[in-house]
């Protein structure tokens, strides 16, 4: 189930993460069924909402692995 507490809009994630442009954030948007980001995504009458709860789950998904064999730093 949704927690509409938990939707943004492309302008409002983007804000609230530094590292995150609204740019960078609309191309994985535009890919996301290739990336995985779709389950993330919640679209009303052409604009696009973003949760919040599953958008991070979404990002830790995409962490790195180290390679068998070495440390992590």
């Amino acid at each position: 189930m949704v927690d509409y507490q938990e939707l943004r809009t492309v302008r409002q994630l983007a804000s609230e993460a530094p590292w995150l442009t609204e740019n960078k954030l609309r191309w994985w948007i535009f890919h996301a069924e290739r990336n995985g980001l779709a389950a993330a995504l919640i679209k009303i009458s052409g604009r696009v909402y973003v949760d919040r709860a599953e958008f991070n789950k979404w990002l830790e998904r995409q962490r790195m692995m180290p390679l068998e064999g070495t440390k992590a730093a």
